[in-house]
């Protein structure tokens, strides 16, 4: 990434492997230095050791085990690359986010992702690791931030606003096998109530047939679905109040929870999403929207859109390009050059 005075330049990139290959090794490659920095921030014997994560893995996720060995071989099989990868209670981190759940003949997830250009990947990868096609915004080089599978099921995750950790999972490799093994909202919520994560989330779900749900999961508290289309970062209410207020997650909220009357259309929430105090550009302190993604179930399709700029990709139909999407404190994020493919 070129940072050019208060301008910051994120290169997005959509990848099509349908296994762990030389195109997954070549991402793993440019991020794993900052990556391993900090995993090992608190000192290396902090963190799990590769049999504890791999016994946790084997616990709680057993069908996600020849994915993961694969993702650690084509990684070089080294050890602290294999503990990284089983994201087995990593270090605690925290963004921001907003997102809605539309019914309706317009059935959709829509959410911002709000996080520090300098931190975010920028890999849209579409595979197929265990049979089934997703599409997914990366996160800790085969995590998912959210996405899509062919069965048309969508998720995406929000900071739950808690400073609560404990013994789990990083939530993106729990969205990896939810995504991976799940065909509606309600497969998705059963292991969501059964897998253990290391801090407060709150998901956001919604299958081809409507079906939608928010969950509510944290480290010390058992796995709570919500009737509620709406979350930002927190949950019943403020417990972090400096987080919220930093965020303005309760303006978020309020101003969300605005878009969706019963006649909503994706056209106008999406809108709203483009707005403040939705869209924020707060780049400078790590506090910004990098991304707005809408997420159509029926089709299993999905675009990431910036002020002025779309990009449409589906499980059934996905392009890989690049994009280079300018970032500026106080300004909308911009195209700031034609896209090109892969090479």
């Amino acid at each position: 990434m070129k940072i050019l005075q208060d301008a910051m330049d994120l290169q997005f990139e959509a990848i099509n492997e349908d296994v762990p290959g030389s195109k997954w090794r070549r991402v793993f490659y440019r991020h794993w230095p900052a990556y391993s920095r900090w995993f090992v921030r608190e000192g290396v014997r902090s963190r799990p050791t590769y049999s504890m994560s791999l016994e946790a893995l084997r616990t709680h996720m057993p069908k996600l085990l020849p994915t993961y060995e694969a993702i650690v071989e084509t990684a070089g099989g080294g050890d602290l690359e294999a503990r990284f990868l089983s994201m087995w209670c990593p270090p605690f981190y925290v963004r921001g986010c907003s997102q809605a759940i539309l019914t309706g003949a317009e059935s959709s997830l829509i959410r911002n992702y709000d996080y520090s250009p300098r931190l975010l990947e920028g890999t849209w990868l579409a595979s197929r690791f265990n049979g089934k096609r997703v599409v997914a915004v990366v996160d800790c080089l085969w995590g998912v931030l959210d996405g899509i599978n062919e069965d048309g099921l969508a998720v995406s995750l929000a900071f739950g606003g808690r400073t609560a950790e404990g013994q789990g999972f990083g939530m993106p490799v729990v969205l990896r096998y939810v995504l991976e093994f799940a065909n509606t909202t309600a497969a998705a919520v059963a292991m969501l109530r059964d897998i253990p994560v290391h801090m407060s989330y709150s998901i956001a779900l919604i299958d081809r047939q409507g079906n939608h749900a928010t969950v509510y999961v944290n480290p010390d508290r058992p796995a709570e679905v919500v009737e509620r289309r709406v979350s930002t970062n927190h949950q019943h209410g403020v417990e972090w109040a400096c987080h919220a207020e930093t965020t303005k997650s309760v303006e978020r909220e309020a101003a969300v929870e605005k878009l969706l009357p019963a006649s909503a259309s994706i056209k106008n929430v999406l809108s709203g999403f483009q707005r403040p105090p939705v869209y924020q550009t707060h780049y400078g302190r790590d506090c910004g929207t990098l991304y707005t993604a809408v997420y159509r179930p029926l089709d299993a399709s999905v675009e990431l859109v910036w002020p002025g700029s779309r990009w449409r990709q589906s499980c059934a139909d996905f392009q890989e390009e690049v994009r280079t999407i300018r970032f500026n404190d106080g300004i909308s994020a911009a195209l700031r050059q034609p896209s090109r493919k892969v090479r």
